[in-house]
This record gives structure tokens, sequence and C-alpha cells, in this order.
């Protein structure tokens, strides 16, 4: 016997390296796992040459050994499996495991550990800690700003710098901007600023999930790689190359308007817009109205489609300034505010050409800006 160990704890593992299993691959073994024998730990392993995850789980191990095993195939067998031990010993003729659970059985061809693409190492470098929860919370509410389209490839990726003891994390991709800076207990021996790829972001953010303690994280000098590093999870990723936006010029430094509403309420009515601009090209627009004689202002949020009707809601707002008209693609609007959470945000803006800036009330370093749409009022 090669190696045996928990199903629970093996699901698990190949749960959390799937991910960066590649999925249309030029190198047929990306579709692997890796599978080695660890310092008294099984350590499993996927990469698609951009990002590679590893995850280390406990097992007996009889013998060391290493090799490679389609990664859907190994998954979604070891899923059905009953919560009990798993045997898996190594074969040779073909190349591969046997795997016994319970009354279950399976001979799986895999392929030589050595065929596997090498993972970077990021030993040297300049590291910080981040709690987990904070970096979750931030990758959470800027992510979504990066470009999904590889015309700008640098904006595909988010802006990390960490300057003292804050850090900014930045996305942007020609329409939105969507920036968030946190302080750190504990900050970087020296300032530093680099590129990762959203995916590469979502997929820490993923993983994270309820891990309580710090992340750490190193970039190697020159900046090429990046190590994201907690619990028994390691995540590796090559880093955007290329200069990102001054994403600080596109944040208006003035407003016309100011208004303070719930977000929940803004929230509503902005769904409910997004029913009708679907078939209005996704526009919605904003009327912000201050009140008269002391009385609550009020923001009107509207949308037709020429063919099906239209719609118009309305809520209670404090109003600093101006009456105010903006139109905004609805998307951009519940993207922002579906991950704000509760509490108030406040809507900035002082033309209809102008960009739009929303804020959390309860969360001073956030910020995010969505250019208009221009419509005929």
């Amino acid at each position: 016997m090669w190696i045996t160990c928990l199903q629970e704890n093996l699901s698990k593992g190949l749960g959390v390296v799937g991910r960066a299993v590649a999925t249309r691959a030029t190198l047929p073994v990306t579709q692997n796992v890796l599978l080695t024998t660890d310092q008294s730990r099984l350590k499993l392993t996927a990469t698609n040459l951009e990002i590679a995850i590893s995850t280390w789980i406990g097992a007996q191990i009889e013998r060391e050994g290493s090799v490679t095993i389609p990664a859907r195939l190994l998954t979604e067998f070891v899923n059905q499996l009953p919560d009990d031990k798993i045997e898996i010993d190594l074969t040779d003729s073909p190349k591969g495991i046997s795997i016994q659970c319970a009354r279950f059985k399976a001979n799986m061809n895999g392929t030589d550990a050595e065929e596997f693409p090498p993972i970077p190492t990021v030993e040297d470098g300049t590291t910080v800690s981040v709690p987990a929860d904070v970096l979750r919370g931030a990758i959470e509410r800027v992510a979504f700003a990066a470009a999904t389209e590889d015309s700008r490839p640098v904006l595909t990726g988010i802006k990390v710098e960490i300057s003292g003891n804050k850090l900014t994390l930045a996305a942007a991709d020609g329409f939105r901007l969507g920036v968030e800076t946190v302080k750190l207990e504990t900050g970087a021996d020296e300032d530093m600023g680099f590129i990762v790829p959203a995916k590469t972001m979502q997929e820490v953010q993923r993983l994270i999930g309820d891990w309580a303690d710090d992340v750490t994280i190193t970039v190697t000098e020159p900046a090429s790689q990046v190590l994201f590093k907690f619990g028994d999870i390691e995540i590796v990723s090559q880093l955007v190359q290329g200069a990102f936006p001054d994403y600080q010029k596109l944040i208006p430094t003035s407003a016309g308007t100011k208004a303070t509403v719930k977000l929940q309420d803004f929230l509503q009515a902005t769904r409910a817009a997004a029913i009708f601009a679907r078939d209005g090209s996704g526009i919605v627009r904003l009327i912000v109205t201050p009140g008269e004689d002391g009385a609550p202002g009020k923001v009107t949020v509207a949308a037709r489609a020429e063919e099906l009707g239209d719609n118009e809601g309305e809520f209670e707002a404090t109003i600093e300034g101006d009456e105010a008209k903006v139109a905004f693609d609805s998307r951009y609007l519940l993207d922002v505010l579906g991950v704000l959470g509760s509490g108030t945000v406040t809507l900035e803006t002082t033309t209809p050409s102008s960009p739009g800036v929303i804020r959390a009330t309860d969360r001073e370093g956030y910020t995010h800006v969505v250019m208009p749409m221009f419509v005929q009022w």
C-alpha cells in the first residue's frame, strides 16, 4: 500500500485544487492532479500554467512516491465513495493508481510525476500578512470591476499596492473603477505595487472561506509571481505585466450633488428598473431631487423599453446640493450595490456627463466610480 487517507479529506483537497486544473489544455498533463507524499502528508497540486494551487491533507504514508491522475476522473469517483478510509496504491504498468474504499475498487491510469510542469517556488521576496476577512471582503468589493476581455490585458488584473501599513486594491474595465484601502496592523518592509489576475484573486477569495487567521502574501523580486499562503493551502500565480492606469485621477475630487440613501432602497429600485432596462440598452435613469422647506429629498430610478413599457421607483434621500440627472448601465449599478451589504450609501454626481461616485458610509476606504450613459432627457 502507498497511502491511506479519509474520503472526506481527499474529497475536500481535490475540491480545493480543482479550480486550477486546465479545462482546454495545450499540455494534456495540466488536466491532471499531482499526488505526492510530503513529510507524512499527501500533497495535491493542480495548475493551468497561470495559477497553481497546492494543498496538504493528513494521510498515513507507507512509502514515498508521486503520480499524476486525471483530475476530473479522480474527483468525481472520490466524491461518490462512502465516508470511509481510502487505500491508494501506485501501479507501474500502466502508470497510475488503484483505489479501494469499503466495497468500491478502481484502477486509474495516469502519467509520471516528472511530466508535470514544475511549480514555481516563491521563497525570497517581500512579504506582508493580511487578516483573512479583510482581504476576502476587499477582493469581493473590487474584483468584479476588472475587465473580462483581453483587449487590454492589464485591466484583467487587480492592482495591489502596499504602502506602510496600508493595503489598496484597485480594478477597472474602462467603464467603472473599484478601489478599497484598508489598514494593516503590520505593514511590509518596503512599499510595493503589482498586478494580480482578477481570476487568481477570486480563487483566493473563494478558498479563504471562513479562514480566520492571516493570509501571507509574498511577491518575488523582480515582481513576476505572487504566493498566497494560509492554512494548508498555497496559491502561486503569474503577475500581469504592464502599467496600470493612474486610478486616482479617475476619481472626481468634487461633486455638485450628494445623495445619502438606504442601500436596500437603492438596490430594490434598481432591480425593478433593470427588468425594463434589459430591453432598453440596459439604461436606468436617476433623478436626484432635493426636498423643500426641510422635507427630505428623493431619488427616482426609472427605465423604459420602447415596445414593452416603462417603470419608475423612488425613495427618500438626504440631498446636499442641486437637482441632478444621470443615467447608468443597470448591471454596473447592481454589481456594486450587491457587494456593499447593508446600511447607507452615498451617490455623488455633478452633470449627466460626469461619473457617478458610490461610497458606503460605514466603509471609509471604499470608492466606486461608474461612467454615465448618454441619453436624451
